[in-house]
């Protein structure tokens, strides 16, 4: 059996991702080193139990988790499988293939580098919002290469498993493909919306409700680390974005047509109940949505009284009335049990929506 240690570990980028990897692990009995070209962030997530910002002595680290964005990950994996002569060097970017491709060309011996990346996220940034439980329940891509060992592989396999997360090996083209299809297209068309916003009188904008605010949440993401993303998969992302383009077209010619354009928004439904719910399963979730008078503990009570009716929740989503003092509480869940959440609410006081 081949032996995986993790111990001592240390982990290169302290934002969102690098920081909950930091934490997930350092809850899991790792110990876990921090840097960060920013020190602050690397102080900060240590100041919130991440791990430590002492130095790590090169010889006796065992693991590499590099969490820079990707202009920068080849040379610092490169750094990394230098520096640390006894360590599993991975990293968490977003792209691969250009990496690898980069990391090729170094000459260097890659065996004990085995590329991954947790599917989870958001559009903040940085070590205040990191948590321990940010990959519970995500899909985390394991992306080794053809000289990968064993023993690297079957390390990042167990740093998916210590953070709670779902395994899937993909080659770095394969991924690549795939994550240009559902996140950097959808991040650009998001991008694509929010910013047509901004031809828009205000009267026209207060008349936004939450289908626009989910349309543009990721939108408000880090332009600068989304072109470094964008620019290193251009080609699987252009290739999704000419298929649009067409489509786009083909509606325009066909909406004056009303069984068209049923086709077409009927199609964007069977594509939004085709995406997997937790563990894997396709589920069309159902919003309940209830409203949150602007009061000391309205929330706190709300979420108790959710819990009380024992429904599962997907997610939650909050926005905000621009003209009145209350919020909005989306609530996902499956449809089966939506007409019940609703009804306990109601029952407990709370308006929901129809």
């Amino acid at each position: 059996m081949i032996e995986v240690t993790l111990s001592p570990a240390l982990v290169i980028g302290t934002g969102l991702v690098g920081a909950s990897v930091a934490h997930a692990l350092t809850d899991a009995g790792v110990e876990v080193h921090l840097t960060d070209a920013r020190a602050s962030h690397a102080l900060v997530a240590a100041s919130r139990g991440a791990g430590t910002i002492e130095p790590i002595d090169p010889e006796a680290c065992r693991l590499v988790v590099v969490a820079v964005p990707p202009g920068s990950l080849a040379s610092v994996i490169a750094d990394a499988l230098e520096r640390y002569p006894h360590a599993t060097v991975t990293d968490v970017g977003s792209v691969k293939g250009v990496v690898l491709a980069a990391l090729r060309a170094t000459g260097l011996d890659l065996a004990r580098y085995c590329g991954s990346h947790p599917m989870a996220g958001s559009h903040k940034a940085g070590p205040l919002t990191a948590r321990a439980d940010l990959f519970v329940d995500r899909t985390w891509v394991i992306t080794p290469h053809d000289t990968s060992a064993a023993q690297s592989v079957l390390t990042v396999e167990r740093i998916a498993e210590l953070c709670g997360a779902r395994m899937v090996t993909m080659g770095a083209q394969h991924h690549d493909e795939a994550v240009g299809q559902v996140s950097h297209v959808p991040q650009l068309v998001s991008a694509l919306v929010g910013g047509g916003l901004l031809d828009l009188p205000p009267e026209h904008l207060r008349l936004a409700g939450q289908g626009l605010r989910d349309v543009t949440r990721i939108a408000g993401s880090d332009p600068h680390l989304w072109q470094q993303i964008i620019a290193a998969n251009a080609g699987a992302v252009r290739i999704e974005l000419q298929e649009i383009h067409a489509s786009l077209g083909e509606l325009i010619e066909v909406l004056d047509d009303p069984d068209a354009v049923h086709a077409f928004l009927d199609r964007g439904r069977r594509g939004v109940r085709a995406l997997p719910g937790k563990q894997g399963a396709a589920t069309a979730w159902v919003q309940v949505v209830v409203e949150i008078p602007d009061a000391p503990g309205a929330l706190a009570k709300l979420f108790t009284d959710i819990e009380e009716t024992g429904v599962n929740v997907e997610d939650v989503t909050i926005d905000h009335d621009v003209d009145r003092r209350v919020g909005w509480l989306a609530v996902h869940v499956e449809p089966t049990a939506a007409t019940r959440l609703s009804r306990a609410l109601t029952d407990a006081g709370w308006s929901v929506r129809p």
